[in-house]
């Protein structure tokens, strides 16, 4: 193959995420999404979707802490945006684009913090990033999706456990950043109703609706991946064990790490 005719489909797949990460900046004009019952934002004007876990309850009745942030790209960041996220000792980012992504919306630094690039769909068709069906299923089903979310989830245990926090991010902070966060509440021990509202939770706080395909998540999105966790692994436990290979140290490490007493 010539290098003309890869020049120009790397042309054409830069201009469709452009256009793609373009339209994630917008919100849908018409949507209404419902709030949040708690309000876990934290408030970052350039990263609306910068929230924690906090409060949700998992294993024994144990509370999930605020180590652990969820975030979309972090390219927008205000200088007080900044600032807050060095008052959180954010010690870890780990960021779960593909190359083109970080090329068009660089992170903005947060001192003393470091970043992990652990690219989820790297190895994919690079229309997978685009395309959200293929994506989720990608998720469960593409070896190389699974060990980044894998090295995700032993970065957040190493960290957290060394008392410091986490804040883990893709472009939108929606679908990649949603299902390693649904993975994670599985793991803590959190009800799938639960998660299943933490992950549409997207939609309020990027002010859209799940009747937007760019723009929003919807849950027929997570029940892909859920429905091949189930037929491909016999369920979360077996996903986690065994399509990503995480031991029990792992996961009680996650465990201890981000599960409080309640008070």
């Amino acid at each position: 193959m010539s290098a003309r005719p890869v020049r120009a489909a790397t042309t054409a797949v830069v201009a469709t995420l452009t256009l793609v990460l373009g339209l994630l900046g917008t919100a849908a004009a018409d949507a209404a999404p419902t709030s949040p019952t708690v309000d876990r934002s934290l408030h970052l004007a350039g990263a609306p979707n910068a929230r924690t876990f906090q409060g949700y309850t998992g294993v024994a009745g144990r509370v999930v802490d605020d180590r652990v942030i969820r975030s979309d790209n972090l390219s927008r960041l205000t200088a007080t945006d900044v600032a807050a996220l060095q008052r959180r000792d954010v010690r870890l980012i780990v960021d779960l684009r593909t190359s083109f992504e970080r090329a068009l919306q660089p992170d903005r630094a947060v001192p003393g913090a470091t970043v992990r690039v652990r690219d989820v769909l790297g190895r994919a068709p690079i229309t997978t990033v685009v395309d959200l069906p293929a994506a989720y299923r990608a998720f469960v089903t593409d070896p190389s999706a699974r060990a980044q979310i894998a090295a995700t989830l032993r970065d957040i245990a190493a960290t957290t456990g060394a008392g410091h926090r986490v804040l883990i991010h893709c472009t939108a902070g929606k679908d990649r950043t949603g299902w390693v966060s649904a993975v994670l509440l599985s793991i803590l021990g959190v009800d799938s109703e639960t998660i299943g509202s933490d992950y549409l939770a997207s939609n309020a706080y990027r002010h859209t609706s799940a009747a937007d395909p760019v723009n929003g998540v919807n849950r027929g999105l997570l029940d892909t991946s859920w429905r091949l966790v189930d037929s491909r692994f016999g369920g979360m436990d077996g996903y986690v064990r065994r399509g990503l290979g995480l031991g029990a140290g792992v996961i009680a490490q996650l465990r201890s790490s981000l599960l409080a007493s309640p008070r």
